[in-house]
């Protein structure tokens, strides 16, 4: 098959495979739309099944996700022998579950709050898949995360199954607990205040660290990979712009986003929430530290890696250790 041709179809296949999920919640809403009766409730008119997604929108959305994402992508990621989807649609889920709980026929909050939190939902979401496309030079499907791919040797014959938990069940976790503050946001009513204008900030604060992140490291990948081309020696390591403060400002920009939507949750008195986003913290230390190891076995970066490390943050921007920079330079 053609690279055209394979692009196609993994489009295809991406654009598709959602909708078991969007079509059962629009059957949904319109049997809760044909059975309202005024002033009546409209629980003793619908039917179990329906009763049940009706009185139950969390649960709802996760086993949607368990039956759409987990099993589903599962068995498609097997026939295709790469995990790719799940990267791609780490970008469109949160904006599929802020709709949802949007939409639903429980759903109760500030007309503002919803709007505002959608909108910087899809500009997170596209800042992202922009991001995602731009890496994989606007292939769909290109690779699977190099995690998996190292996993997949790990496990070795006990991939297949090793996956759905590994790749697919993790999933859920995070990214449905990672997005309870847009939960929460549709289920209390409540008048804006200071702390949804600190939220705000935080968010749109995040979202722009990362875009510019990730576009610096766009940049110097793509020197790189040109010096490469015509024979001359590539830079080892990526110091300038935000990467001058921050090992991964990327990192730091995403995780801003995600506990700028818990502030909006808790102020609406729910600030247990904020389990979500931590779990995703502490992965996200985890792949750290993975990424890191990874440049280290690179022998062409290793040692100036080094020296990085110890000049540099890890997360939050913050100005180099000079004595050390210092002590390098006159050596």
């Amino acid at each position: 098959m053609g690279a055209l041709a394979r692009n196609l179809k993994n489009a295809a296949i991406a654009f598709l495979v959602s909708l078991p999920s969007i079509l059962f919640y629009i059957s949904f809403l319109k049997h809760v739309h044909d059975h309202t009766i005024p002033n009546d409730d409209i629980s003793l008119s619908l039917s179990p099944l329906w009763n049940w997604c009706y009185n139950h929108p969390l649960l709802l959305a996760n086993v949607l996700f368990f039956f759409n994402v987990n099993v589903l992508f599962w068995v498609i990621s097997h026939i295709l022998s790469s995990h790719w989807m799940i990267d791609l649609y780490w970008t469109v889920i949160p904006v599929m579950l802020a709709h949802y709980y949007s939409t639903h026929p429980l759903a109760q909050y500030s007309w503002w709050r919803s709007r505002i939190t959608i909108l910087l939902t899809w500009l997170w979401s596209l800042r992202l898949t922009h991001n995602y496309f731009r890496r994989e030079k606007w292939q769909w499907g290109a690779r699977e995360d190099w995690r998996f791919t190292d996993m997949r040797f790990q496990y070795g014959k006990h991939w297949w199954w090793v996956s759905f938990f590994a790749v697919y069940v993790a999933q859920q976790v995070f990214l449905i607990g990672i997005c309870l503050p847009l939960y929460v946001i549709h289920s209390v009513d409540g008048p804006l205040n200071i702390w949804d204008f600190v939220a705000i900030v935080v968010c749109l604060s995040g979202i722009i660290v990362a875009f510019f992140a990730d576009t610096q490291l766009h940049e110097f990948v793509t020197r790189n990979e040109k010096l490469k081309e015509v024979g001359k020696p590539v830079v080892a390591n990526l110091d300038r712009g935000l990467w001058q403060f921050s090992r991964h400002p990327n990192y730091f920009g995403e995780q801003l986003w995600w506990w700028g939507l818990v502030i909006f949750a808790w102020n609406l008195g729910h600030g247990w929430t904020f389990f979500g986003s931590l779990v995703n913290t502490m992965c996200l230390a985890y792949v750290t530290k993975l990424v890191e190891d990874r440049m280290l076995k690179q022998a062409y970066r290793a040692e100036a890696y080094r020296l990085y490390q110890k000049t540099t943050s890890v997360w939050i921007p913050w100005f180099k250790s000079s004595a050390i920079a210092v002590k390098d330079k006159n050596t």
